[in-house]
C-alpha cells in the first residue's frame, strides 16, 4: 500500500481488542458500502456535523482506529493570497484528521476536546494538502481504557509536491460527557 492510499478507502477493523464506540460503529457500517461512495458519505456526515469542514471541502480518504488520511483540494475558497491552502484551512485539515481519529477511540461516555495546536510553517505550501494522522497501540489502549485523559497526536501535512511544509501536533483530551453532580452538602448556599 502506498503512503497515500487511493480515495474511497475506509477500513473496518474487526478486532476484539478494539472497542467500537458510536463513531467507530458508523465508520464500520459505511466501510461495507462500495468505494468511493463510503468515503463520500462519511465526508458528508462529518461536514453535516461540523459545517465548516464541509465549507472548506475536506474529504476523508482513509479512517480506522489507528490511522486517518484527509485531503483538501487547493480551491479558491480555501486559498491564501500566495495561491496555497490558507493556514486556517490547513489547521482545520489537521484538526479534523486528528479529532476524528481520537473520536474513533474515546468511550461513548466521553467527549474529545482539543487542548493545544502547534504549527510551524517551515516551507511555502504548493498545491493540494493531505493530513495523515496516526495513533500507536499504546495510545489507543490509553484512550479506550479511561474515561478521562490526554494524548499528543502528530500529523503529517504534505502538499502537492509531497513535501511537509507545515510541522504540527495536536494535544487532545477526552473528558466525561456528564460532570459528576455535587452533593447538596458540598454546595455553598448564597443569600
Amino acid at each position: 500500500m502506498s503512503a497515500h492510499p487511493s480515495s474511497g478507502q475506509i477500513t473496518a477493523k474487526a478486532s476484539n481488542a478494539l472497542k467500537a464506540n458510536s463513531t467507530a460503529r458508523l465508520v464500520n457500517r459505511l466501510a461495507g458500502l462500495p468505494a468511493p461512495f463510503n468515503t463520500k458519505l462519511l465526508s458528508f456526515a462529518v461536514g453535516f456535523k461540523v459545517p465548516y469542514v464541509n465549507t472548506t471541502g475536506i474529504r476523508i480518504e482513509h479512517l480506522d482506529h489507528q490511522r486517518a488520511n484527509f485531503f483538501l483540494k487547493n480551491k479558491r475558497k480555501s486559498r491564501n493570497h500566495l495561491g496555497g491552502v490558507h493556514a486556517v484551512a490547513a489547521a482545520l485539515l489537521a484538526e479534523s484528521a486528528t479529532g476524528l481519529l481520537i473520536a474513533m477511540n474515546v468511550p461513548d461516555t466521553s467527549v474529545a476536546v482539543i487542548k493545544t495546536m502547534t504549527f510551524n510553517f517551515v516551507k511555502r505550501q504548493q498545491g493540494d494538502m493531505r493530513a495523515e494522522a496516526s495513533l500507536s497501540p499504546e495510545q489507543i489502549a490509553q484512550i479506550q481504557g479511561s474515561e478521562k485523559g490526554e494524548t499528543l497526536v502528530t500529523v503529517a501535512l504534505t502538499d502537492g509536491t509531497g513535501r511537509e511544509p507545515i510541522i504540527c501536533e495536536m494535544l487532545w483530551a477526552w473528558v466525561p460527557k456528564k460532570r459528576p453532580r455535587e452533593s447538596s452538602s458540598s454546595k455553598i448556599k448564597h443569600r
